[in-house]
């Protein structure tokens, strides 16, 4: 991925500050971990792919350390309550946070006061998967491509509608992203959860969402929405007839969900490196991959220090889609 290669620098100050903290906090450890349950905390409720995503981590966690893995969810906030629920947990390995980029990269320009700083407070264990969303209209809405829809929405501001699971959602913002860049006028309508704006849209109260494509992808097949691209910078190996926004004519846009397992900022790193090893290994397992693929995700393969790097890129990038739009959260 080009995306993070210009941001090697910041990846190192970041690791380097994750080795200040952990030095400032020394926690030993011991050869034989783990030796009691690992709890794996998840920021959504449960059902979303965040939280099942948490829950085949466990389920390989527990067969491969023939010790209890299990997942607590934690939802409120943006994600925020279950995240600040793991940084303030002792760093001992036996509390970790499973997160998608909203706790992460969104939440620190959204909410004016936070219980935690991802890059003071957490460190990347595993960039496990990412997915893309999927831009999708309603039927009526006359348009069959990305600039059928810039077209119709320039010539009529304010006259289409566009869906999210809620104000300050990735969703949402990947609309205010899809609107600084093309210079449209739509009405947000914000709706609590992805599957209820899908729903209004299937229903025709609004006209189009950015939306995963776990929840996207059934209306598709019964064609009830009418999809036109995908945000990732590759095609999505689950709609791969789709093409991305950037093939769609709109260079340069990029918008992606992704899912990681964290620690603690001063989490030992042989309790990393341990972690980090296991997850590579069964990542690697093709029932594996054939169960992300059913939730619309793709395997991630980056080194900690892309991932730290990764991170940055997307926090910058949203907090000034934030900024431009003057989003707020809930």
């Amino acid at each position: 991925m080009n995306l993070y290669r210009p941001f090697a620098l910041w990846a190192s100050v970041w690791l380097a500050l994750f080795a200040g903290t952990a030095t400032a906090q020394p926690v030993s450890t011991s050869p034989a971990y783990p030796t009691k349950p690992i709890r794996i905390i998840v920021g959504q409720t449960a059902g979303g792919v965040s939280d099942l995503i948490a829950r085949m981590v466990a389920q390989r966690f527990t067969e491969s350390f023939k010790q209890s893995a299990m997942v607590e969810n934690r939802a409120g906030a943006g994600g925020g309550i279950g995240t600040e629920m793991a940084v303030k947990a002792a760093p001992d390995g036996y509390t970790l946070l499973l997160s998608s980029a909203g706790p992460i990269v969104i939440n620190p320009g959204l909410y004016p006061r936070l219980g935690y700083d991802p890059m003071r407070d957490l460190v990347p264990i595993a960039f496990i998967a990412t997915s893309p969303l999927v831009l999708v209209v309603h039927p009526s809405v006359p348009v069959k491509n990305v600039k059928g829809l810039v077209a119709l929405a320039k010539a009529q501001p304010h006259r289409l509608s566009y869906g999210s699971g809620g104000n300050g959602s990735p969703p949402h913002l990947t609309a205010e992203l899809f609107k600084s860049m093309t210079g449209v006028r739509m009405t947000h309508v914000p709706f609590k959860g992805s599957a209820p704006s899908v729903i209004a849209l299937v229903g025709g109260q609004i006209d189009l969402s950015f939306s995963t494509v776990a929840v996207t992808l059934p209306q598709m097949k019964a064609e009830r929405i009418r999809a036109l691209a995908v945000t990732s910078p590759q095609r999505s190996p689950a709609v791969p007839l789709l093409p991305t926004m950037a093939e769609a004519g709109m260079p340069g846009f990029e918008s992606q969900q992704w899912f990681a397992l964290f620690g603690q900022a001063a989490l030992p790193k042989d309790i990393i490196t341990r972690l980090n090893t296991e997850v590579a290994r069964w990542m690697q397992l093709p029932e594996v991959r054939a169960r992300l693929s059913t939730e619309g995700a793709e395997p991630a393969s980056l080194t900690l220090d892309q991932v730290a790097a990764f991170i940055r890129t997307d926090t910058v990038r949203w907090t000034q889609v934030i900024k431009t739009s003057g989003a707020t959260a809930d």
